[in-house]
């Protein structure tokens, strides 16, 4: 059984910044990726970043240039450094892992005021 546990979550003005952690039950270079997704009230979970087993990163056109995914392999943990928040950036996100199965962490809340 995988376990993912999130934290960093938090309200932050817009404009601010906040690191997400996902810290994985066993090596994270044993999933295909590992990704962030996020999702607000009567709305799908989306993704926003994902970063596969060689370490080649996506991001969602919404947050390019803002959002950075990475990871500490010794750690067994995926960050999303997140910059320059936007109100509309608020959600509850969640790390996602993929072998043969898709596993989520609990998800962590982030509020962005205006």
């Amino acid at each position: 059984q995988v376990q993912l546990v999130e934290s960093g979550g938090g309200l932050v003005q817009a404009g601010g910044s906040l690191r997400l952690s996902c810290a994985a039950s066993r090596s994270i270079l044993s999933f295909n990726f590992m990704g962030w997704y996020r999702q607000t009230p009567g709305n799908e979970r989306e993704l926003v970043a994902l970063i596969r087993s060689g370490g080649s990163t996506n991001y969602a056109d919404s947050v390019k240039g803002r959002f950075t995914i990475s990871r500490d392999v010794n750690k067994n943990t995926v960050y999303l450094q997140m910059n320059s928040l936007k109100p509309e950036d608020t959600a509850v996100y969640y790390c996602n892992a993929r072998m043969r199965s898709d596993y989520w962490g609990q998800g962590t809340q982030v509020t962005v005021s205006s």
